[in-house]
């Protein structure tokens, strides 16, 4: 997971979402205990409306996007004998529901920077860590953002990888996506092989 589309609603009651940097914790930064299924860390820009409307405890919606492929009719036998074909999309997704905590706790934004810098650095050839840069500039930045924590109560994985489709037609929507060269596209056909 690289980031989540965080999606809540606000006092005027409609919905809001901002896209952030994300990671799934088994213990929460912000106290330590231990949650069923964990928490998503994350922070946003302070300058940011959004999360200036939440209070402690406020319900949320966190969409984690896997890999996505448009699947053309052309695949399907069908559209030689009827064409009874129309496009579709296939897609992989998580959604995390749960209450948000905002904190603007330096040292919990400090975890939070460190545990997103560390993942994303750690298969890089000279991994780059939060200490190399200077300490002042760091403060700074760290001022800016807030720490955002969706405490999750409810895990859903969504996913269309053509199940509804024959085997004859599935082979060939793979085939046609395994040669595409957009991206997400070979991952999506990989996906698929493995429903077979």
């Amino acid at each position: 997971m690289r980031s989540a589309d965080l999606v809540t609603i606000l006092p005027s009651g409609e919905p809001t979402a901002t896209l952030m940097p994300a990671m799934w914790v088994l213990e929460s930064f912000s106290d330590g205990t231990q949650e069923s299924f964990g928490s998503l860390v994350m922070h946003m820009a302070r300058a940011n409306e959004q999360w200036k409307h939440l209070e402690s405890g406020s319900k949320a919606l966190a969409i984690i996007r896997g890999n996505q492929a448009y699947v053309s009719p052309e695949n399907y036998a069908d559209k030689e004998l009827n064409q009874k074909v129309v496009p579709t999309w296939n897609y992989q997704s998580v959604h995390m529901t749960g209450s948000v905590d905002i904190s603007e706790d330096t040292e919990v934004l400090r975890k939070i920077v460190s545990g997103l810098t560390d993942f994303h650095e750690n298969n890089r050839e000279n991994p780059w860590e939060v200490t190399d840069t200077d300490p002042k500039y760091l403060e700074a930045q760290l001022k800016m953002i807030v720490a955002v924590t969706l405490k999750i109560e409810k895990v859903e994985a969504k996913y269309k990888l053509s199940q509804n489709k024959s085997s004859t037609d599935r082979k060939r929507v793979i085939a046609d996506l395994k040669k595409s060269g957009i991206a997400g596209e070979a991952e999506i056909a990989a996906a698929m092989q493995q429903l077979d």
